[in-house]
């Protein structure tokens, strides 16, 4: 009965513990602390009781001395179940933040009553409360006195935490928790040093990977509050341990914490105070470190040499300090044994220990030359890295651009003379080295060099560019080519400081327009490859306001002119002003009989016209909303008015009307490929004028032009202005306009297709928005599966609507695209296509599977898993359709599934294994490397369910192995074997 009274009582406390009075709160807590005397039945709801006062407000002053002291002196804690323990921790921790100064009133009484109670703690949920009380009772600076090892050793014997969480544990507790919640311990004081280190370095020499990790990580900790006095006697033991395991270890995380402990330990040493009189414990540590690894260096075919080096450049990345000590003994070495060796492998190791050093300089930022080791070396330095960038080893080359990055970014460390001969070795190495990764590697080097010496590569490498681009030199024309490519790759390179851009940009539009003359593959070839020059550039003007800028008033008008030049009838004339323009040349009269030479169409050709969006796009997206206000002013005028007085010339034979009527006017209708390019990029909150007008002559356009290309830009522009239109009247307007204007179209005549596309672009326009009218245009989609003629191109519009597209309709240009739109549209569209595939006629069957195909290979894995069981038996059959995009897509959905559900895949692995097997000897390449990908996947299920298949697989993986294809035979090679490894030991 007083059990039941009391726990009722300690319940009714817990509710109402705000609501009690001090004198009340006085009374109960002697009534409280004279039941811990009772039955020990009992004292379960004493505790509770107890933990609802250790929460009152009016606690009177001394009664949380009185509860814990009666606690420690009447309650074995540690004979109480797991709940009650936790209560004790609750009590005390309410205690601790509430009644700190009253409980520092009993010294070292205090610590020592709570490691009786912690003693022999087993349960992880008690543990993570106990830790935290240990940390807060040292952070807290309250009185261990005499019994720092007792503590030590209460929290050290769960080191190394040694557990596994039950499954399905409703705690969640990770062992990682534990681990993190004791190393918070350990390292927390000094004190637990002497005890402490002793435990580290044991753990270290046990054969224990776990117990390894977490030594060595514990021990980095302790390095952020340790000192020269802690570490002193333990520092030959430690450096014994460390060097072993880095010499030894197989395991490469290891080796990682060994490193990094050894950077702690060399930081700590370098930050302690030194007396008069002391021991430089540093410099001996750091001599023992250059004793055992100094000598491995000069032997670069040992296997020891990456491991002492790595032990170096640790100790030396700890502090400016150790850094000098180490490289002043390592340097001079390195530079030494690199010309005693001769072979480029032997010298690539030393270089790549080299490249190790310089860059720990680079962390340490600018020295004086008598402070730093690299400074007194330039000379030998510098000598070693240009004799690597000629050497004829392509793997040396790479090293030595690396290094010469490097060095470049020292600053004062590369002479005048010096970096006019990096400059000569970059350009050697981009435009005349055989091997393309040391070609790309030195203009990724001089991108990265430009901006810190701008005015040595606008003096010295844009002119040289510009001197081979412009070369007439009798060589084979793929030489040729090459040779510019190279050339057109570079410029772009450097252009990564304003000033260069200044210089590059017209270099590579003078280029543009002398290669669009002409109508031959190698000119519309030239044309794009000045273009993707011209992205590059556009790209890396983006984060620099003037550069982007400059950018886009240059380009973006000159492009525009050229191409609405190859659109006219006319002549060559404007071409040549604009060639002057560019050249900053007076222009001179022409010739009569030059202004009736018609000028080349390359700039005209779908694949041009494709390479030229994505530079007007990037040069427009970060513009600033003033400018690109300023810049919408123009082209949109341009487009809609014929208006060209803003551009670099403005003589045309004829007015540009690429909204007229008229066949002769249809090159100029492709040009809105490029006003897509820019409208579609401007940020949404600056005004289109006259956009209602723009968005009717699209819609005019996409749905009656002839051309294929012309309608699809037209659509695409359209969708991406309705996008980022804001919501209103003047959207519904025009939005019921378009859907007036499709419904005929698809229903019946020629320009069905066109009619479609629009229909396609507009419902992803509205779909990323969340639009409403987005359901009732794919409903209207849905509808047309089943439509003989546009069945298919429908199904392949799903996976438009589902894809990122490259040049509309993204973040990056501003598009409105909520989060989670994939997820809606599968969970609105998804169960309408299954009932339509169900109801559809045999003949159509096959387009609701490719639309839900791609809508489920678009899905984010962990949804598609979670609908997986409903969804898998469409996909199986799906695999059986002869539609080879159908097939590829499907496959594409089910390798990760595979992977990432095995349990619900391996219901139907007798399926799997035949469609597989089958569609290994599909036709197209593609499908059967899919195929044979998807093979190999099936290893992650349950062997237990895979192995009555093995046999069977091996056989029919061994005809693949004979494929035509190397790559077919390369996927083929990698599944037979991991179905040979089914079920052998280990797997």
């Amino acid at each position: 009965m007083r059990g039941r009274g009391i726990q009722l009582l300690s319940q009714v406390l817990l509710q109402c513990y705000s609501l009690l009075q001090e004198k009340e709160v006085l009374h109960l807590v002697l009534f409280y602390e004279s039941r811990l005397q009772d039955n020990h039945l009992v004292i379960p709801s004493v505790l509770q009781g107890l933990r609802a006062l250790s929460m009152c407000e009016v606690l009177s002053p001394g009664l949380a001395v009185s509860v814990l002291k009666a606690i420690f002196q009447e309650v074995h804690v540690q004979s109480l179940l797991q709940l009650d323990r936790h209560t004790v921790y609750s009590i005390i921790t309410n205690f601790m933040s509430t009644r700190e100064e009253e409980l520092k009133g009993l010294g070292a009484n205090f610590t020592f009553g709570f490691i009786q109670v912690m003693d022999g703690e087993k349960d992880p949920r008690n543990l993570l409360v106990a830790f935290q009380i240990v940390h807060d009772l040292i952070a807290k600076d309250y009185a261990l006195g005499p019994f720092v090892e007792e503590l030590f050793e209460v929290t050290s014997c769960y080191f190394p935490v040694d557990f596994t969480p039950p499954p399905n544990d409703p705690h969640g507790i990770q062992r990682e928790d534990l681990i993190l919640s004791l190393r918070a311990v350990l390292a927390s004081t000094t004190q637990f040093a002497e005890f402490l280190l002793p435990l580290l370095i044991e753990k270290l020499d046990s054969e224990l990977q776990s117990a390894k990790l977490d030594s060595l990580q514990t021990l980095t900790a302790c390095c952020a509050i340790y000192g020269q006095k802690e570490l002193q006697e333990f520092l030959p033991s430690l450096w014994t341990s460390l060097r072993r395991e880095v010499f030894q270890t197989a395991s490469e995380k290891i080796e990682t914490e060994c490193l990094t402990a050894l950077r702690a330990l060399s930081a700590c040493l370098s930050r302690s105070v030194l007396s008069s009189d002391s021991e430089d414990l540093l410099d001996s540590f750091l001599s023992s470190i250059l004793q055992d690894c100094r000598h491995h260096l000069c032997e670069p075919d040992m296997k020891l040499v990456w491991p002492s080096a790595k032990l170096l450049q640790a100790a030396a990345g700890a502090s400016l300090r150790t850094y000098q000590r180490i490289s002043h003994s390592v340097l001079p070495l390195l530079l030494e044994q690199y010309t005693k060796h001769t072979q480029s492998s032997q010298r690539r190791t030393i270089l790549e220990m080299l490249l190790g050093f310089l860059e720990l300089q680079q962390k340490w930022g600018h020295v004086e030359e008598d402070e730093s080791p690299l400074l007194s070396h330039q000379a030998p330095v510098c000598s070693v890295v240009f004799s690597a960038l000629l050497d004829p080893s392509v793997q040396l080359q790479l090293v030595g651009i690396k290094a010469l990055t490097v060095l470049g970014s020292l600053q004062g460390f590369l002479s005048s003379s010096n970096l006019e001969l990096v400059v000569d070795h970059l350009i050697r190495l981009a435009l005349h080295e055989e091997d393309s990764q040391s070609s790309e590697a030195a203009m990724e080097a001089a991108g990265s060099l430009a901006p810190t010496y701008p005015k040595v590569f606008s003096g010295h490498m844009v002119p040289r560019l510009e001197e081979e681009l412009q070369s007439e030199r009798e060589e084979s024309h793929h030489k040729r080519h090459s040779l510019q490519q190279r050339c057109l790759q570079a410029l772009a390179a450097v252009s990564t400081h304003t000033s260069i851009v200044k210089d590059t940009v017209p270099i590579l539009l003078q280029h543009l327009q002398k290669a669009q003359k002409g109508t031959e593959a190698k000119n519309t070839q030239d044309v794009i490859s000045v273009c993707q020059s011209l992205h590059r550039v556009a790209l890396q003007c983006q984060q620099d306001a003037e550069g982007c800028w400059y950018f886009h008033q240059t380009v973006v008008p000159c492009l525009l002119a050229m191409a609405v030049q190859a659109a006219m009838p006319g002549g060559c004339a404007c071409l040549l002003l604009l060639n002057s323009r560019l050249q900053q040349v007076p222009f001179l009269p022409l010739p009569a009989e030059s202004t009736h030479t018609l000028p080349g169409k390359a700039l005209l050709e779908e694949e041009v016209l494709a390479a030229m969006i994505p530079v007007i796009s990037a040069a427009t997206t970060h513009l600033s909303p003033e400018l690109a206000a300023q810049s919408v002013s123009q082209v949109v005028p341009l487009f809609l008015d014929g208006d060209v007085s803003f551009l670099p010339q403005n003589s045309f034979p004829c007015s540009f009307q690429p909204f007229g009527d008229g066949e002769h006017l249809e090159a100029q209708r492709r040009l809105v490929a490029l006003l897509m390019a820019f409208v579609c990029s401007l940020p949404r909150d600056v005004a289109i004028p006259q956009q209602e007008w723009l968005l009717r002559e699209l819609l005019a356009l996409s749905c009656s032009s002839n051309c294929p290309f012309t309608a699809t830009t037209a659509a695409k522009c359209f969708a991406g202005l309705v996008n980022k239109h804001p919501a209103g009247q003047q959207l519904d307007e025009i939005l019921q306009l378009a859907v007036n204007r499709m419904e005929p179209s698809l229903a019946e005549g020629p320009r069905r297709t066109q009619a479609l596309t629009l229909l396609l672009w507009v419902t992803k326009a509205l779909v990323l928005r969340y639009h409403p009218l987005s359901s009732c245009l794919t409903d209207k989609l849905l509808g047309l599966l089943g439509d003989t003629e546009l069945g298919p191109a429908t199904a392949d519009g799903f996976s438009l609507l589902m894809a990122e597209s490259p040049d509309v309709l993204h973040k990056g240009c501003h598009a409105d695209v909520r989060i989670m739109f994939r997820q809606r549209f599968f969970t609105d569209n998804v169960p309408k296509l299954v009932r339509g595939f169900h109801g559809a006629g045999p003949d159509v069957k096959a387009n609701y599977l490719k639309g839900l195909s791609h809508v489920l290979n678009h899905l984010p894995k962990p949804v598609l898993v979670t609908e997986l069981p409903t969804l898998l038996s469409l996909l199986l059959e799906a695999l059986s359709c002869s539609d080879r995009v159908v097939q590829l897509s499907t496959l594409s959905c089910l390798r990760p599934l595979l992977l990432e559900a095995p349990q619900i895949m391996s219901l139907h692995v007798d399926t799997l294994v035949t469609k597989f097997l089958n569609l290994t000897s599909s036709p197209t390449m593609a499908v059967r490397i899919a195929a044979l990908r998807c093979a190999h996947a099936l290893t992650s299920l349950p062997t237990t369910v895979l192995l009555p298949y093995k046999g069977r697989v091996i056989r029919a993986l061994a005809k693949p192995l004979d494929d035509k294809k190397r790559l077919v035979r390369k996927e083929a090679v990698a599944a037979r074997g991991e179905w040979f490894l089914l079920g052998s030991p280990g797997r």
